[in-house]
């Protein structure tokens, strides 16, 4: 079966059960001014398409790997007395993390800690060279610090907020009570950023040694707030071979006469009618999210019969899950992995988006050609801030 190797972790902690989750996504909607709107409120990047390339000669952005990991948000609050912190995946659901501590700066005692705080990251498996894989949480954005709404300052500055008075003093906290770190369900560490044109060093350097698995470059643009939803200034670069598609799948199985299945000696007077032939190999149809609960037929998945098999092994229904497939060198949707961690397949706009980036075809050697004049428009913008 073509299905590409994941390194994604379990989500740690316990889910939280509807009453308690709509409880808290109450709170979050209310905290970010969203109103009644209780939908996952992390921002979504679009596909990098040749446009883009210009794009980044005009504006600042900072660059990273896109990690192949678990994306969720990081609710720090509380319950009476006590410190209390949730994960929020893609499908909205929360995750109750306990033994985490974020202490507040200034406070020698560690006792204090931050509340109606939020901010984006991603779970990764880093091999350290260990009996087994270090859980870790890479911090990539902020939007509120301590009930402070952040998302309307440069990257930049979300970030440093969150260095200075949240992870500066963990850090702190790790330095003085090293041992505290075994009873914390994972590590917490910055996404490393760089500047958009140091793309050379991330093709050569970066991804070759990276601990977690890789699924790509991000474009982050430095100037702009943080948005809900999809968000055009993310840019997510992957080669043209690996641009995928999140789809709802569908099996179709073929109609056989009742009189096919019926014994010789049962009753025939409804073999007229049909009924799907489960033992024969269905199309496997994919359908793109219109929003609004709505869906419509996309394309069909090419499978082989040996696949066919493999997928019945699985031994799970994969009607209605969402999966991930990439487009072959015949221009054929094949399957690369399901993909458990969200609701709902990509919408009609990534789609769109993502076939744009196949049709386009930015590669490798493209990003790095254009480097020089990335890093000469940026240079310039700088040169012309510090003369005005």
């Amino acid at each position: 079966m073509p299905s590409r190797p994941s390194s994604v972790p379990s989500m740690p902690g316990i889910k939280a059960d509807h009453h308690l989750a709509q409880m808290l996504r109450g709170e979050i909607a209310e905290m970010l001014g969203r109103g009644r709107n209780l939908n996952f409120p992390g921002a979504q990047p679009i596909s990098f398409a040749r446009k883009h390339l210009d794009e980044l000669k005009r504006e600042d952005y900072y660059l990273c790997e896109k990690s192949d990991g678990i994306r969720c948000l990081l609710y720090f609050t509380f319950d009476g007395d006590h410190e209390v912190h949730y994960l929020i995946d893609r499908k909205n659901d929360y995750y109750f993390v306990p033994h985490l501590h974020f202490p507040m700066p200034d406070d020698p005692t560690f006792q204090r800690y931050h509340r109606e705080t939020l901010v984006d990251g991603e779970l990764v498996l880093d091999d350290v060279g260990g009996p087994k894989p270090l859980l870790r949480y890479l911090i990539f954005d902020c939007l509120i610090l301590d009930n402070r709404h952040v998302m309307n300052r440069t990257l930049d500055k979300r970030l440093a907020y969150f260095r200075e008075y949240v992870y500066n003093p963990y850090q702190n906290l790790i330095q003085k009570f090293p041992k505290a770190l075994d009873d914390f369900p994972f590590q917490v560490e910055f996404k490393k950023m760089e500047f958009s044109y140091a793309i050379r060093m991330m093709f050569h350097d970066v991804l070759p040694n990276l601990p977690h698995g890789n699924d790509g470059l991000i474009f982050t643009c430095r100037t702009s707030p943080y948005r809900f939803g999809t968000d055009q200034n993310i840019l997510k670069w992957k080669p043209a071979e690996e641009n995928s598609i999140d789809f709802r799948l569908n099996l179709e199985f073929p109609l056989i006469s009742r009189e096919d299945l019926e014994d010789d000696d049962e009753d025939e007077s409804d073999t007229d009618s049909m009924t799907p032939d489960y033992d024969a190999m269905p199309k496997f149809n994919l359908s793109v999210f219109m929003g609004e609960e709505r869906y419509e037929k996309w394309a069909e998945m090419y499978v082989t019969p040996q696949e066919w098999d493999e997928f019945k092994s699985m031994g799970k229904p994969l009607d209605e899950e969402i999966v991930e497939c990439a487009m072959d060198d015949q221009n054929r949707w094949r399957f690369l992995r399901l993909r458990t961690d969200k609701k709902d397949g990509n919408h009609i706009s990534t789609v769109n988006s993502v076939i744009e980036s196949i049709r386009d075809r930015v590669g490798k050697e493209d990003l790095m050609g254009a480097a020089k004049e990335i890093r000469d428009a940026w240079k310039a913008r700088l040169l012309g801030k510090q003369q005005h």
